[in-house]
């Protein structure tokens, strides 16, 4: 239910009559049919936990299952190794990105359908150094590194499934916008570009291949996507 978990519920939520739009978040999601509110406090396990019990209770009755997962947590933090918070900032970018990313893994594996998609949220930065922003570059990394794995055969996705991630440089949300003022936004991705294109492919059009690494550039106002 961030900038971009918002944006990319509208349109699943009013395009596509039939489809059911589940969130899970620290907050409850307005927009979505079902929201699925997790504990800050709780552990990672037991936030695991409380998503499969709402999930299982959801479908009890239901003949259905998902069609596509998409995670798109995140956060940004600096630092190098001589940061004070350098210990407090990792392991924020790791609960954020990658703890979430390996939760939306096996949401898809328990409860999607064969020839589902999973997207999972990556970084342009983190495909090369990242020594003033040490956690988040490691979190990232880690999330591409968990793409591939997922992709290959053994990790218990669903059959003919698709997991790819998303490698935004930077996203017009808000927050950026108020942290550098001053940037050239014509750069900065737009979150509905964005959701469009997850629309577009959990719809099979333009789908990525299973364990790709899609980068997201945006030049001047237009975007492009980018396999890497």
């Amino acid at each position: 239910r961030g900038a971009l978990g918002q944006s990319v519920v509208r349109p699943f939520r009013s395009r596509t009559p039939g489809w059911k739009v589940i969130s899970v978040d620290l907050f409850e999601n307005a927009d979505a049919h079902h929201s699925i509110k997790l504990s800050r406090d709780a552990a990672w396990h037991e936030q695991a936990q409380s998503v499969e019990t709402e999930l299982t209770s959801f479908f009890a009755n239901r003949n259905e299952k998902l069609d596509v997962v998409l995670c798109v947590a995140g956060g940004w933090a600096g630092g190098n190794l001589l940061d004070p918070d350098l210990f407090k900032n990792t392991e924020l970018m790791w609960k954020v990105s990658v703890q979430t990313s390996i939760l939306a893994a096996q949401i898809a594996a328990k409860h999607m359908n064969p020839g589902g998609l999973l997207v999972l949220p990556g970084a342009a930065s983190a495909l090369g150094p990242t020594p003033s922003f040490l956690g988040y570059g490691i979190a990232k990394a880690a999330v591409h590194h968990l793409v591939s794995s997922l992709a290959s055969e053994g990790s218990g996705m669903p059959e003919r499934s698709t997991v790819t991630s998303v490698l935004p440089i930077v996203l017009d949300t808000p927050q950026n916008r108020t942290s550098m003022p001053k940037a050239n936004f014509k750069n900065w991705t737009p979150l509905e570009t964005v959701a469009e294109t997850l629309y577009n492919w959990s719809n099979g059009v333009d789908r990525p291949k299973n364990g790709s690494l899609v980068k997201i550039v945006t030049k001047d106002g237009i975007t492009t996507y980018v396999s890497v």
